[in-house]
């Protein structure tokens, strides 16, 4: 099974949906890091949840997701852009004993929030902010549709430690359209009808036929779906600049270099003291080139 996403929406109605499944991108992050299964399985649903969302909204930039929690569980974070690109990473406190793998969301999270982000490559940043109030992820994304956005929004996550999925319908605000009262409670009470193992393992137009095979439903083509980091020595060298030059300067007296990596693709990053100091001469210029 191919990693995309579906688009689909039923005629007549003001309702739409997206269906997403992630294998390969789903293994590209998790092999990167040792993750206990019950973190892999939080950081798969969100995977699919950030790629749900990204198409959802007009966005030439970046979404991203973050979960941050007082549990052991510190740190969910995912991050897509429309050209179907994903990244994802989890971090645990030191200080936590490794959690049971049936471990659910609020156990691993606690008391929290979940932030989204959209920055686009042109205009303002823009994030919503939510309290983490219910007892999954795909609970908790629904009162941000319901408290931002104002958009009746249904979430169904899986993840079964191999691949991940996701199912998301909306009821949109045009009524208009609507020749349908009963389309929004039918819909989400036949989608509430899957099982976690179906949407993992079934294909996603034959899902769709199974749930809906006496609505009129419009399925749009497939978007493929691909892990890939966005970071640069560009952008490294601009989060180090971001630190002021006493700093950089302290830890170049110290080690005579800097050494980095990325934390969600493991990518590492060398800088030399003659490089650091011809950017802090020229913050604006070209990062330095390793030669």
């Amino acid at each position: 099974m191919s990693d995309q996403i579906q688009r689909f929406l039923f005629e007549e109605t003001n309702v739409r949906g997206e269906i997403v499944t992630l294998q390969e991108a789903h293994a590209e992050v998790m092999e990167r890091h040792e993750y206990p299964p019950a973190v892999t399985r939080q950081l798969g649903e969100l995977l699919a949840a950030v790629a749900l969302l990204t198409e959802t909204v007009k966005l030439d930039g970046t979404m991203s997701i973050e979960v941050r929690g007082e549990g052991p569980l510190s740190l969910l974070m995912a991050e897509s852009n429309p050209g179907g690109e994903l990244r994802a990473i989890a971090r645990l406190d030191e200080d936590a004993a490794i959690p049971a793998e049936d471990a659910s969301f609020t156990e691993l999270v606690g008391e929290g929030k979940v932030t989204i982000t959209l920055d686009p490559r042109e205009g303002h940043r823009y994030q919503g902010i939510v309290a983490l109030t219910r007892d999954s992820l795909a609970g908790c994304l629904e009162d941000y549709f319901a408290q931002s956005e104002q958009l009746p929004t249904r979430l169904w996550l899986a993840d079964d430690g191999q691949r991940a999925a996701g199912l998301l319908l909306q009821r949109l605000p045009d009524e208009a359209q609507n020749q349908d009262d009963d389309a929004w409670e039918r819909t989400v009470h036949l989608a509430s009808t899957l099982t976690d193992a179906e949407l993992l393992e079934v294909e996603q137009r034959e899902l769709l036929h199974r749930l809906y095979h006496e609505e009129t439903v419009r399925v749009f083509d497939p978007k493929a779906l691909r892990f890939a980091c966005t970071c640069s020595r560009e952008r490294i060298a601009g989060a180090l600049l971001s630190l002021g030059s006493a700093e950089l300067r302290d830890i170049l007296a110290e080690q005579g270099g800097i050494a980095t990596q990325c934390h969600f693709c493991h990518t590492r990053y060398e800088f030399t003291l003659a490089e650091v100091e011809a950017m802090l001469e020229d913050p604006e210029g070209p990062p330095p080139t390793v030669h």
